[in-house]
């Protein structure tokens, strides 16, 4: 048993705490910074957190979570002490009743943790809210069972993590999101204290799209018998829903989660619900998928969820229930009602790309989950899935068009995009089995003549002395050189045109059958024109960049023939500024900013 002196010690310790837990507004936390000249940085290295976090403190946008919100408001209160607030000036009302420092009577403490909001005001449709970028809360806010935000592996040939610096996103349309509510004894209302009377009247922050206040996803949990969604920034909504159908009706009615489109002729993304075991398990879905689940990559046909969802006239798509699922119901004019549920039992979170994220906290990969879809877009599948994804998002295939004589629009193509109808590839670009190769004889296999091959060839040789000798080496990052060699290359946007002895052109995308084994190379390297590494032997088939190169070293070009895509343009462009900026923020976090950031301090 401990002694009588530690007991006593252990409860003052609980008494200080709380005595430290009464916060002031959000606006009277940024009047004693200020007042105090502290930066927002400043506070950030003293708590040990992110400077964003103290940023959505001030806002309102999240509150503190212990242990930080003890030493948060022992500071605040410090300041207060030091910078009392003014006296209101006269203004023949009344003056809201508040202590002088502006911190609330403990007798009045309102909810800490947020239940289900209320039920959300009617958003206007889709195409009648301007685009803008995602909210700067989205995986930036501090998460509260962590002291530090974590990274998430990202999209296909480029860097496994992602978000672009964070900036204020415009105004919208709308009403502001109301006050949340709770069932915690502990709770508080987020940001919606009134400004102490008399305090520095500062700009208004920009507002978060009210559609989207509490995040892009959230993970569902069910601990200790009560069923939680965690939002990033630490935000936990109580679910009311005892069933899959059920928490499906209340994520598109109460919950308040998605993201903004990322083009203005996009959509905005749905949202996503992350399920632990768990959570999976409360809904009555099996914790593991068979083998034979597994192997067909969803749930059984005639289990009970589905007949549930069936009943509530909830569709899923071909892919069925799986890892990966969309719950949906027709849309009605431009709006949707799609939830994307990643179940993590089921292998949602592949560890080749995501690592131990499966394995964290809910807290923290709410987080984790909040920042890649900040920097790269709301998960959607496997990284590579949303890499792909990514591009459609950033360059739609359609865009509204002119209102017709009945004032009525009508969806076009959008220039620069793919488009809605696939094409017809060229011959040498069909793979084996391919419709187009159907004339050919079972097992043949196709020459250089007959095929275009571009593979990145895996070559290395043993250094020699004179090498080794040298003081510095180079080293590349071949996720990003890929990624950049997507930055302004052209790609082909439509149908391929075929062509007898063309003149070379550098600038249209195609593939071209020409012979380049009269190149002559440094024999020390790999032939840049074959998958093996070997000289070409005759004419073969080549995309424009290969058949560029060659031209660039000097060598003349004779085209035989060429499939062609006049149709064109520069599709990757924004694709790899996105990825660029997440790669360059995340190693930042991680304490290696880019080289010319490093030469410039």
């Amino acid at each position: 048993m401990p002694a009588e002196d530690e007991l006593f010690s252990a409860v003052d310790a609980l008494l200080e705490q709380v005595a430290q837990d009464d916060l002031p507004a959000p606006a009277e936390r940024k009047r004693l910074r200020e007042a105090a000249g502290l930066s927002q940085a400043d506070i950030a290295r003293a708590l040990d957190i992110r400077r964003e976090a103290v940023g959505h403190w001030e806002s309102g946008r999240t509150e503190p979570r212990q242990p930080k919100r003890a030493a948060y408001a022992r500071l605040l209160k410090g300041l207060a002490a030091r910078f009392p607030a003014p006296a209101a000036e006269p203004s023949g009302l009344p003056a809201p009743a508040a202590e002088p420092s502006g911190f609330p009577a403990p007798a009045v403490e309102a909810p800490r943790t947020s239940s289900a909001p209320a039920a959300r005001e009617p958003s206007p449709p889709d195409q009648a809210i301007p685009a803008q970028t995602p909210p700067p809360h989205q995986g930036q806010a501090q998460g509260h069972s962590a002291g530090r935000s974590h990274h998430a592996p990202g999209a296909t040939a480029a860097p496994d993590t992602a978000r672009p610096p964070a900036t204020s996103p415009a105004p919208r349309r709308g009403r502001p999101p109301r006050p949340a509510t709770s069932r915690g004894p502990h709770a508080r209302q987020p940001a919606t204290a009134p400004t102490t009377a008399g305090a520095k009247t500062t700009a208004a922050t920009p507002a978060v799209d009210p559609r989207f206040a509490n995040g892009p996803l959230a993970v569902v949990d069910f601990a200790e018998g009560r069923l939680a969604a965690y939002c990033p920034g630490g935000l936990i909504l109580d679910i009311p829903a005892k069933s899959l159908p059920a928490l499906v009706e209340w994520t598109l009615a109460e919950a308040r989660l998605g993201a903004p489109r990322l083009n203005r002729n996009g959509r905005d993304a749905d949202p996503v619900l992350v399920l632990t075991d768990a959570a999976a398990m409360r809904f009555g879905l099996p914790a593991r998928l068979t083998d034979e689940e597994r192997r067909a990559g969803r749930l059984s046909e005639g289990h009970k969820v589905l007949k549930q969802l069936e009943k509530a006239d909830w569709r899923l798509t071909r892919r069925g229930l799986g890892p990966w699922a969309r719950i949906y119901r027709p849309a009605e004019g431009v709006r949707r009602a799609c939830v994307q549920l990643c179940v993590l039992g089921w292998d949602a979170l592949d560890a080749r790309s995501w690592g131990e994220a499966a394995q964290l906290p809910p807290a923290d990969l709410a987080q984790l989950l909040g920042t890649y879809a900040d920097r790269v877009m709301t998960p959607c599948g496997s990284t590579a899935v949303t890499g792909l994804e990514l591009m459609t998002a950033l360059h739609p295939p359609t865009r509204a068009g002119e209102p017709d004589s009945d004032g009525r629009r009508h969806s076009e193509h959008n220039p620069g995009s793919l488009g809605t109808q696939p094409v017809q590839c060229a011959p040498p670009e069909a793979p084996d089995g391919h419709p187009l190769l159907a004339h050919l004889p079972r097992f043949h296999q196709r020459t250089p003549e007959e095929v275009l091959v571009e593979e990145a060839y895996d070559w290395a040789r043993p250094l020699t002395d004179e090498e080794c000798a040298k003081r510095y080496v180079v080293g590349i990052d071949v996720n990003m050189a890929f990624a950049a060699a997507a930055n302004g290359t052209v790609f082909g946007l439509g149908a391929p045109v075929h062509a007898k002895q063309p003149p070379f052109d550098p600038k249209v995308p195609g593939s071209w059958l020409v012979d380049l084994s009269h190149v002559e190379l440094d024999p020390r390297l790999p032939s840049p024109f074959t998958p093996t590494g070997e000289r070409p032997s005759g004419p073969a088939w080549y995309a424009t960049p290969t058949v560029a190169y060659a031209v660039e070293l000097g060598y003349g070009v004779a085209p035989i023939e060429a499939y062609l895509r006049p149709d064109n343009g520069r599709y990757l462009d924004a694709w790899y500024t996105r990825l660029r900026d997440a790669y360059v923020a995340t190693m930042a976090d991680l304490g290696s900013p880019p080289a010319w950031s490093r030469r410039s301090s």
